[in-house]
């Protein structure tokens, strides 16, 4: 609500007081006074009200409002590098493990009624004694991975028929039709073994006649083999 005066009231010192406010409203200290001032001379005292206007309604959210995830932040800062340790006391060097053999013949060899182990009379290499050159046969003594390789000549106009033997399990066959020319024929294999397991070159019983060939002044036969990777490694 605001209060306008004419322009006689101006004279009047309470209406001039009044009028020093530019603006009156009922929390205005000359309020009530001026409500309670008379009319002087023409002096005219127009009231006019005014609606103040309503306070703006702030506008409904238009989009749904998510709360985020909490979430956790940690800088990890890396501190000075400290000086370096005493040097420790040398530890025991690794023993390292071998076995390893080469063995050669040089005798032929005709097959039996039976089978029969092909044996050896020449040692090349023979580590710790492993192969044993009576028996034809080598003895793991170190559980682990190995080589083999074995070698013939074969007789001509004869089958040859051989097999690499892991106890008594055959594991790769060596074969040579008869022929009216002799060849040489080579095997190879990777075998796990354990302890005491053997490994032995086994000739074909006669069911077909079957040979090797050797002789004094050559190697022809020859038996190979080494350990690749021990099971347990030694300390």
């Amino acid at each position: 609500m605001m209060i306008l005066f004419s322009e006689q009231l101006l004279n009047n010192s309470l209406a001039q007081l009044c009028w020093a406010s530019s603006s009156f409203c009922p929390s205005s200290p000359w309020w009530p006074w001026c409500l309670l001032l008379p009319p002087v001379g023409n002096a005219v005292i127009t009231w006019s009200h005014q609606k103040a206007a309503e306070p703006s309604r702030p506008s409904e959210c238009s989009t749904t409002c998510q709360k985020s995830a909490p979430t956790f932040n940690m800088t990890i800062l890396k501190g000075d590098k400290g000086d370096r340790g005493d040097r420790g006391t040398p530890g025991d060097p690794c023993k390292i493990q071998y076995s390893a053999f080469s063995v050669g013949r040089r005798k032929s060899l005709h097959s039996l009624e039976s089978y029969q182990a092909l044996a050896f009379d020449t040692v090349f290499v023979n580590l710790e004694e492993h192969f044993d050159m009576f028996k034809g046969k080598f003895i793991c003594r170190i559980p682990g991975i190995y080589y083999f390789n074995v070698n013939i000549h074969t007789w001509n106009f004869k089958e040859t028929y051989l097999h690499i033997m892991q106890n008594d399990a055959e594991k790769a066959i060596v074969y040579a039709q008869p022929s009216d020319r002799s060849i040489m024929q080579s095997q190879s294999v990777m075998l796990e073994l354990d302890l005491s397991h053997e490994v032995w070159i086994r000739l074909y019983k006669r069911e077909r006649e079957n040979a090797v060939y050797s002789d004094d002044v050559d190697v022809y036969i020859t038996f190979n083999g080494y350990l690749i990777k021990a099971s347990v490694e030694g300390k």
